[in-house]
């Protein structure tokens, strides 16, 4: 049975679910309204284990893309950034995960403002507090930001530098903030790029294991 917070946050981050079988085209208006970093996401959808799939898009562009999705999925993804009206952005397709029970690994970094110069351009993009670990000198190591993309789901980013790999660090940063938006009363969500089999290993670490849950979506470059 799906967690009720993902089914909800589904609902509210898509627009719709569950799909039913097959991939259904939905509009929603979060499509042209600017995502947790400011910027839009105007196509995001998602696959479960099953193959049901949503996804969703501008309400004015649904008619339009649900021709494509008539086609083979490969067209319909190539063809997606300018049938949402951005050509020169990508496709995205990511290993989707969610965790209810993370490790119980020990918790390893602080919560700050994210303003700080020494951290990572990708981790000051951030509008709130992040998990932090930082060396003896007070230099940034490791750290998660968290996605709010709504009130039921939250998704973990997290980013080590090359000479701290190896430590733990990573998933246990992500296992401590999932903890804290599983206390927020939201479910902690984790993406990566199939082929990246460093963050598949931080997830399984942490207690996001692979369910077979797919995302894909036209982001910015």
């Amino acid at each position: 049975m799906l967690d009720r917070r993902l089914h909800l946050h589904l609902v509210t981050w898509l627009g719709q679910w569950p799909a039913g079988p097959g991939l259904h085209v939905v509009g929603s208006r979060r499509r042209a309204r600017p995502a947790w970093d400011g910027r839009l996401r105007p196509a995001i959808g998602v696959c479960a284990p099953s193959g049901d799939t949503v996804l969703s898009v501008p309400p004015e562009r649904v008619e339009a893309i649900r021709a494509l999705a008539r086609g083979p999925r490969a067209a319909l993804l190539a063809a997606l950034p300018a049938a949402v009206g951005q050509p020169g952005w990508a496709v995205y397709q990511d290993t989707f995960r969610f965790s209810v029970d993370p490790a119980p690994l020990p918790e390893v970094g602080q919560w700050c403002p994210p303003t700080d110069p020494a951290f990572p351009s990708w981790l000051r993009l951030f509008d709130r507090d992040v998990l932090v670990v930082r060396d003896d000198d007070g230099g940034y190591l490791a750290g998660v930001g968290i996605k709010r993309h709504d009130a039921h789901g939250h998704e973990l980013a997290v980013g080590t530098v090359p000479a701290a790999r190896g430590r733990g660090l990573a998933r246990r940063l992500v296992a401590q903030a999932a903890r804290r938006v599983l206390d927020e009363g939201a479910v902690p969500t984790y993406r990566h790029d199939p082929a990246n089999l460093a963050s598949a290993r931080v997830a399984d670490a942490a207690g996001f294991p692979d369910r077979g849950w797919e995302s894909f979506g036209v982001y910015p470059p």
